[in-house]
């Protein structure tokens, strides 16, 4: 099957992997909902001509996409792909709570992904010119979240506790900081983008091993404490998946 090549297809693809997920009630469906109101919301960023380039953003944002189409393929057909993205598909089948299945997600993505699919539409150019577009398209996605994470106290009663360990341990759930993802994303495209025709593969295989390591504390924390408070907020939820879903919407 061939891989979208505008976001409308991108759009109807990722449909594809919700609806797949909510019959088998598998929690995949968490990040993937979420990734789609990004995308959707990138649309229609560019659409009204926010970004500097908007063709650009538009090739970029596919290209984003694809990664994880990507990986979700190989997946489901047993194919090698990236240990970042094998964490996040794993904890799946896990009792873990809702945040935690989505920011697994937004960890594969936005830590590896992101930074790979910039160096790629910026091979040949300077990457400094994408640099405002990239930081808006981050900006879109950490705001969605913000909003569904609301939108998961009406399944989640507990999930305020999230945000107690963040205010506790001056830091966000699991120690994966928001602002700390961005650089991070941009560091990885700065680098790949650099080391293109010498060395790019061995970066990108080394930030994935770093990235499937902090998936890994996500998933599973190995403060006694934290542990216990996620395992508390999980065990309040709805385990349904697609009334979690409806929760976003």
């Amino acid at each position: 099957m061939n891989l979208p090549t505008t976001i409308d297809e991108v759009l109807l693809e990722l449909d594809q992997i919700i609806e797949t997920s909510l019959k088998e009630n598998n929690s995949a469906a968490l990040f993937a909902f979420v990734y789609r109101r990004t995308t959707a919301e990138i649309k229609k960023g560019i659409e009204a001509g926010i970004f500097d380039d908007n063709q650009r953003m538009h090739d970029f944002d596919v290209r984003f996409a694809n990664l994880y189409i990507e990986a979700w393929r190989a997946y489901r057909e047993g194919k090698p792909f990236s240990l970042a993205w094998k964490v996040a598909f794993d904890a799946s089948k896990d009792k873990l709570c809702c945040l935690q299945h989505i920011i697994l997600g937004m960890n594969a993505h936005i830590n590896l992904d992101l930074g790979n699919a910039a160096a790629i539409t910026m091979k040949g150019q300077e990457i400094q010119d994408l640099k405002k577009d990239f930081f808006l398209v981050n900006q879109i996605l950490f705001s969605l979240t913000d909003e569904m994470q609301k939108g998961l106290g009406k399944v989640s009663p507990l999930l305020f506790l999230a945000d107690w360990i963040g205010q506790r341990n001056d830091e966000r759930l699991i120690n994966f900081g928001m602002e700390k993802a961005r650089s991070f994303s941009w560091r990885t495209a700065n680098l790949i983008w650099s080391e293109q025709e010498t060395n790019a593969g061995q970066h990108l295989q080394s930030t994935d091993q770093a990235v499937a390591l902090l998936g890994q504390f996500m998933r599973r924390p190995k403060n006694f404490f934290l542990r216990a408070v996620l395992s508390l907020i999980y065990l309040f939820e709805v385990k349904n998946v697609s009334k979690v879903v409806n929760s976003m919407k």
